[in-house]
């Protein structure tokens, strides 16, 4: 169950997510394969860059990124 502060954090990741992409991605996942792909659909379109972020950040939660071994451990 999130608490309150996680679902805060969540939001402001989600909100960053609308203007800075690759910062909402570095904040959740560390610099990584994540990271990196995503600042590469930003420079080739904010939106798909914008669009990759919201997916990636739904898609796999913090928890789950240590498993696979990518990002911050």
């Amino acid at each position: 169950m999130n608490t309150e502060w996680e679902l805060a954090v969540n939001y402001v990741r989600l909100l960053i997510a609308f203007f800075v992409p690759p910062l909402s991605v570095y904040m959740q996942f560390g610099i990584g394969k994540y990271f990196w792909c995503n600042v590469l659909l930003t420079m080739l379109g904010f939106v798909p860059g914008m669009l990759h972020a919201v997916y990636i950040m739904a898609a796999r939660p913090p928890g789950l990124v240590n498993l696979s071994g990518d990002g911050p451990s």
